[in-house]
């Protein structure tokens, strides 16, 4: 038994049908994904931008030693969350995450929006972790003795001289060209890949730790208290690649049982390697002095370390990769699941015929991403990347706890812990944080969230697959 179908924008996707086949083979996705190659591409989303990038930028400029505390709030929030992507996940293991979730709980009004707005904030992601990589890019290459050409290292008004950030953009161009290849393929690269990043991540701590200087940590808050929640909302996204990772639950062999576990066992490995790499980093290096874009390999040049900050540059480049894959891989997912249920044009739904991936919005999602990292700095970059992500978390949550309570017949494999106090948690969280969002980043949403009002009530509400079946009861006399 799945929920009331409702009517008009609230109409929602019958829980019942969502495992039916749906769109036919031109529009199915193929399960190949196992336990181990789902945790490694939520780690893989995880870790990287959160430590080799927004570490640095967030101690820097935020919160100073505290943006250890500017994670564990993020990752209270985060963990309260993940429960309920993991209920989910194990009950309706089809592709668009908390798109998906919130279509069959909420309503169609509730799943499209938040699906909008996961387009921007994924997209958005993989742009400034590209933009990450391109800073140690940078310093790598500075390290050798070389110089490249002012106007290919950064955005305009990033430095004297820069007009594009040609290395980021071109990395985003190479991973839509990498997911096109096939899921299979793209998963085992990016297994490799993240192992190669935990033993980077391990090194550095394992070697970082004899050079911390206790005296670093003084003054612990320097921006003050909240200097640490502003930093938790600006670290966010750093800590919730498991929702990214939950798109690809129709490429699961085995999703109901699975992807609880993956979200779980990646959320887990990340936080405890975050704490301990902001230890590290925050007492090796006044936070004054850190590099905002390559914090790491500054840190461990000031200890003299001058050949370990290279392994750590080239080991960021490598490992920050499986962040901008794991995101790519989501918002691809997203607008897959929305394109095949009618909400966007269904051209966008059209897989590969021998591969099973959707090529077409990959590679559109390429060009946006390589055109956001290519001509805007990472400041304005990250401010694009937090609010629907948390408003997502917000819905998830409500939705888990709506369903519990409405449908406790239905089958899950994995049951949020705690009910409704844990979910209920990662609501609050998630709305505390979006009030330490900037002003700028409000005015983005308002933005986006108008020109979706226009695109869905001018195209999606007539040409919604749930929609059309409503009207065809409606008249045929049936309800």
């Amino acid at each position: 038994m799945g929920l009331r179908p409702g009517h008009g924008v609230l109409r929602r996707k019958p829980i019942e049908h969502i495992e039916e086949a749906e769109g036919g083979s031109a529009q199915q996705l193929t399960r190949v994904l196992g336990l181990w190659q789902l945790t490694a591409i939520g780690v893989g989303g995880i870790i990287g931008a959160g430590i080799f990038t927004l570490a640095g930028t967030v101690a820097n400029g935020k919160a100073g030693p505290a943006v250890l505390i500017s994670f564990l709030i993020a990752g209270l929030a985060s963990a309260a969350a993940a429960f309920s992507y993991a209920e989910f996940a194990g009950l309706i293991p089809k592709a668009g995450s908390a798109y998906t979730y919130g279509y069959a709980v909420l309503g169609e009004l509730a799943g499209w929006f938040i699906g909008w707005d996961l387009l921007l904030e994924y997209t958005a992601i993989v742009a400034v972790v590209a933009i990450g990589i391109s800073g140690y890019f940078s310093f790598l290459v500075g390290a050798m003795g070389a110089k490249l050409p002012d106007w290919m290292l950064g955005a305009p008004g990033t430095g004297p001289g820069h007009r594009v950030d040609l290395f980021a953009a071109v990395l985003c161009l190479l991973i839509a060209y990498l997911l096109t290849l096939g899921i299979k393929n793209a998963a085992r690269f990016e297994m490799i890949v993240v192992g190669l990043k935990v033993l980077v991540v391990i090194g550095v701590i394992a070697v970082g730790f004899f050079h911390i200087r206790t005296a670093n940590y003084h003054p612990f808050f320097p921006f003050g208290v909240s200097g640490a929640f502003t930093g938790a909302a600006t670290v966010f996204f750093a800590v919730f690649g498991y929702d990214a990772m939950s798109t690809a639950a129709e490429e699961s062999k085995d999703a109901q049982r699975h992807m609880p576990k993956a979200i779980i066992y990646s959320l887990a490995i990340s936080m405890v390697l975050y704490v301990l790499a902001c230890l590290v980093l925050t007492g090796m290096q006044n936070y004054k002095d850190i590099d905002p874009e390559s914090g790491f390999s500054s840190a461990f040049k000031s200890v003299g370390l001058s050949s370990a900050a290279d392994v750590i540059a080239v080991g960021a480049i490598i490992g920050i990769l499986t962040v901008m894959f794991t995101f790519m891989l989501g918002v691809t997912r997203v607008w897959f699941s929305m394109s095949r249920d009618g909400l966007l044009p269904k051209w966008f739904a059209k897989t590969h015929p021998t591969r099973h991936v959707p090529t077409r919005v990959t590679w559109i999602v390429g060009a946006a991403s390589a055109a956001i990292a290519g001509f805007l700095p990472i400041g304005e970059a990250a401010e694009l990347t937090n609010i629907g992500i948390l408003l997502a978390f917000v819905v998830v949550c409500i939705a888990v706890i709506v369903l519990r309570y409405k449908h406790p017949e239905l089958p899950r494999t994995f049951r949020t812990p705690g009910m409704p106090v844990v979910p209920a948690l990662g609501v609050v969280f998630s709305l505390w944080l979006i009030t330490f969002l900037e002003w700028q980043t409000w005015v983005r949403f308002v933005v986006w969230f108008l020109v979706g009002l226009g695109v869905y009530f001018g195209y999606s509400y007539r040409r919604s697959e749930v929609g059309k079946a409503e009207r065809r009861e409606a008249g045929d006399g049936t309800s």
